[in-house]
């Protein structure tokens, strides 16, 4: 008799623990996945790489993500500037992490972010509505629009003065440079291209920028 009350009890520790076990996994289930917080824009602002300067863009990443939703967070682009008060793009987008439109957590801190500890290519590098842009990965070596404008090193900080890098700090539609991410981290060399820093555009103009590889896109980060 002892022996079966014995054998009851533990069956009933067991029980309790599976059952406590599988509530566990069906909370985690049914956690909703982190709210998006970084996106490549679907659309550039149409004028080259005029785009109205950081305030313009910041607009603009606003702007996109209120048309999905996700206008109830503060959006940055990620954009340096040159010259006497020069911005770094770094310093513009909070301090993470950063999901994409499905979830994916993209980097968890701005180190992470730089020092290639994060999801970016053209699987995860998604726009607002969680698209992924036209790039040669998917089988049209002729077409892509991976170049995104950054105007920035591979540690996210700015370019000294001397030649342009940010078109004007983003207000030139003809004379200047860009410097140009691959988001899709396409290169014809291994073992890939940066992100942030590929190489900078041919010129200013919207049509510089698609001759180069892209349509005028940019990344846009959530900082709250």
């Amino acid at each position: 008799m002892r022996n079966r009350r014995i054998q009851l009890a533990v069956t009933a520790v067991f029980g309790a623990l599976l059952l406590s076990g599988l509530s566990a996994v069906a909370q985690q289930q049914a956690q909703e996945p982190p709210p998006m917080g970084f996106f490549v824009t679907s659309v550039g602002v149409g004028d080259g790489a005029n785009l109205g300067g950081l305030d313009g863009a910041d607009a603009h990443c606003q702007s996109l993500a209120a048309a999905v939703g996700a206008g109830n967070r503060t959006w940055r682009a990620y954009l340096s500037t040159q010259g006497p008060g020069a911005v770094n793009a770094r310093d513009r987008i909070g301090e993470g992490p950063w999901a994409n439109a499905q979830g994916l957590v993209m980097a968890t801190s701005v180190d992470g972010l730089h020092y290639d500890n994060s999801n970016f290519n053209w699987t995860h590098s998604l726009d607002e509505n969680g698209n992924q842009f036209a790039s040669r990965i998917d089988g049209d070596p002729d077409f892509t629009e991976h170049d995104v404008l950054t105007g920035s090193q591979l540690d996210g900080m700015a370019y000294p003065e001397g030649d342009d890098r940010t078109c004007g700090n983003w207000t030139s539609n003809g004379e200047g440079s860009a410097m140009l991410g691959h988001a899709d981290r396409y290169s014809f060399t291994t073992p890939g291209s940066p992100w942030n820093t590929a190489h900078p555009s041919r010129g200013c103009s919207q049509d510089d920028l698609v001759a180069t590889g892209g349509a005028g896109l940019f990344y846009c980060f959530a900082i709250d």
